[in-house]
């Protein structure tokens, strides 16, 4: 009778053997601009001579290791094929199930990191072999207890490399996981939140499970690396990850871990087709100086009226100020940077410019609700303003979508507010906007 300890003490020394031979044999150019490629380098996997596994087979006489054609196959046993594979997470689906473009369209990856979380939104019809690939990968845990650990400032960062679950050394960072996919480059532009696929530069079809977050637009990668999905919500997280303190060879000092990615239903967006019959709807206010109700005009300016509601469901609003009082014109709040105590809100990924709706027959009258903007007419996003006497010199230049119903003597208080120059000089918060049914 054979002893089973002996035969797993050869196995084991068999696997380590191979690991050894399994060693990176070429690299690529680090580049150390954050205008040139986030690749870094290419692991290949030498040729195993048949006399070199013959010599181990011999060596080892066991009875499940195999040669065919210079290829050395390791048949393990099942406890150790087990081991070596990532635990599949509870309740998700098989690591090797078919991924289809309507699926993935419907899901958002939350990235959970020792900085925060992140969401991320897919885009299966511009690169499907990618978004499958790292769907399958983040469900088979693959990811779990990787790092960011390629930080450029205010540029970009790398992160995805499984090898980096063991401990490397610092020139074998992100050397795994490479020439797997097949290139897909398309139209899709690197920009604040894009995450592309990490590839050898110079080296076609090289990407595979790395990746890279875009903390700033990255023009110059446009049409040669394979964006494949973007970043909705948390982008100051990626923000945070490139100011890692890193060493001249942009390798953080720290890596910055990726706790998990796990998979969510993709979030809808509130009032992104409802009818207008639907929008006719009134918003109570309220604020530290008491509380005002506005009146929705669909009819008037449906996508002015679509997108005030859509902020004022998801919370939006909440804890901002009113920062701008111009007596005998105009008061004026909803700007996203007089939030306390976060500046930032999950619904900033709905927020986008609206092309004016301007009325000929509506006047800027004492109570209307308009819209803010630059001097592009189509530039509105979120700012707000009410009108405190009528002011004519409005008409047809800014986007009346409401008025105010109730609670004008709210209106005259903040008025009466002391300023300096156009700015209260205690903070008049909006500290709840609510649909009222």
């Amino acid at each position: 009778m054979r002893d089973g300890n002996r035969d797993w003490k050869t196995l084991i020394e068999v696997f380590n053997r191979m690991k050894r031979l399994f060693l990176i044999t070429d690299r690529c150019p680090l580049p150390t601009d954050p205008k040139s490629s986030p690749g870094r380098t290419g692991e290949f996997l030498p040729v195993v001579s048949t006399q070199t596994a013959r010599s181990i087979a011999n060596r080892c006489n066991f009875p499940c290791l195999t040669v065919f054609s210079g290829l050395l196959l390791l048949v393990l046993f099942v406890p150790l094929s087990l081991a070596a594979q990532p635990a599949r997470k509870k309740n998700a689906p098989p690591a090797d199930a078919p991924i289809t473009p309507e699926e993935a369209a419907k899901l958002e990856a939350v990235i959970k990191t020792e900085l925060g979380a992140m969401r991320m939104e897919f885009y299966p019809d511009k690169a499907p072999l990618h978004v499958s690939s790292f769907i399958k990968n983040a469900r088979a845990g693959v990811y779990d207890g990787t790092w960011f650990f390629r930080v450029f400032a205010h540029s970009l960062v790398q992160g995805g490399d499984p090898s980096m679950k063991e401990s490397l050394p610092r020139n074998r960072w992100g050397a795994g996981a490479l020439n797997l996919l097949r290139d897909e480059f398309s139209d899709l532009k690197h920009e604040r939140g894009t995450v592309s696929a990490v590839r050898i530069p110079d080296k076609p079809n090289s990407g595979g499970a790395q990746f890279f977050l875009c903390a700033a637009a990255q023009p110059q990668l446009d049409g040669k690396y394979s964006a494949f999905a973007r970043i909705n919500e948390g982008l100051e997280i990626i923000e945070q990850i490139s100011l890692t303190p890193a060493d001249d060879k942009n390798f953080t000092l720290k890596p910055v871990r990726i706790i998990s990615i796990t998979f969510e239903p993709k979030r809808t967006e509130p009032y992104k087709d409802a009818a207008v019959a639907e929008m006719r709807k009134e918003v109570l206010l309220r604020t530290t100086l008491g509380d005002f109700t506005l009146a929705l005009d669909p009819d008037l300016a449906p996508e002015h009226v679509r997108n005030f509601l859509k902020l004022v469901e998801t919370g939006w609003f909440d804890h901002t100020a009113f920062h701008r009082i111009i007596p005998g014109f105009v008061i004026q709040g909803g700007i996203g940077y007089t939030r306390e105590p976060n500046k930032t809100h999950p619904a900033d990924r709905w927020v986008h410019k609206l092309n004016g709706e301007f009325s000929k027959e509506r006047k800027h009258l004492r109570g209307s609700l308009s819209m803010a903007h630059s001097d592009d007419p189509n530039s509105a996003e979120t700012s707000f303003f009410i009108v405190l006497r009528e002011a004519q010199n409005l008409d047809g230049k800014f986007t009346i979508f409401g008025k105010v119903v109730d609670g004008f003597e709210t209106l005259d208080r903040i008025e009466q507010v002391p300023r300096n120059g156009e700015s209260p000089v205690s903070r008049i918060e909006l500290i709840e906007a609510t649909i009222k049914p």
